[in-house]
């Protein structure tokens, strides 16, 4: 398999912890988002990501090359095809609550702060009132997961196992840090964050492991 993937967008970072996770290997194929590099805008991209976007899972069955787009349908389907650890929970009521909470990050939070909306909005206004948008973008939404996860976490945002959530959760925590925001008024947040971001697979999924990272080339 062949991951497309930048060091810093969350997105993909989702799809590294749930490869992570697995234990699946893969091949890391860096695209630089950086507004002044923009590999995703090049001619041809389009094939691997119809949007311009990451990330997209590549690999070949029977023969024929197969990309999966979009962070969830990719998480959703290696859960499916490589059922251990179990990160979409058996109970139906369970799973709602861990798809809730991913959808949450997925559509209700992080497209607000990503770089092509600020970049947007940054035209639109000035870089300083984009990352404010941003800020507070990240500062609606977790109310809303500390909420959640009161109700139904445990060790992890949803009981005592990890979950996709957890998948979710923790690179939304390191945007909220970038972007400044107060963690106090959320200490499950920060509890569920802490726990899961010390598992050896998570380790293997932040942005400093990877190889295209300022840090990694350090």
């Amino acid at each position: 398999m062949k991951l497309y993937s930048y060091y810093r967008s969350s997105s993909a970072w989702r799809v590294r912890i749930v490869l992570e996770l697995k234990g699946v290997s893969y091949e890391y194929e860096a695209v630089n988002l950086a507004p002044d590099v923009s590999e995703q805008a090049k001619p041809g991209f389009e094939a691997v990501n119809p949007l311009r976007q990451i990330p997209t899972l590549e690999w070949r069955e029977n023969d024929e090359l197969v990309r999966l787009t979009q962070s969830v349908a990719i998480s959703e389907y290696l859960d499916e095809v490589h059922p251990e650890p179990r990160l979409l929970p058996r109970p139906p009521l369970a799973r709602a609550r861990v798809r809730q909470l991913v959808e949450i990050v997925a559509s209700g939070i992080q497209p607000l702060q990503n770089t092509s909306t600020l970049a947007a909005v940054s035209r639109l206004t000035t870089r300083e009132e984009a990352r404010a948008w941003g800020h507070a973008a990240i500062a609606r939404g977790l109310p809303a997961l500390e909420s959640l996860i009161l109700q139904s976490g445990g060790k992890y945002a949803v009981g005592d196992d990890v979950t996709l959530a957890d998948a979710f959760i923790v690179p939304q925590l390191y945007n909220a840090r970038r972007f400044e925001v107060d963690l106090r008024p959320f200490p499950r947040l920060v509890e569920v964050d802490a726990r899961a971001s010390a598992l050896d697979a998570f380790v293997r999924a932040h942005p400093d492991s990877q190889s295209d990272s300022p840090t990694h080339a350090r």
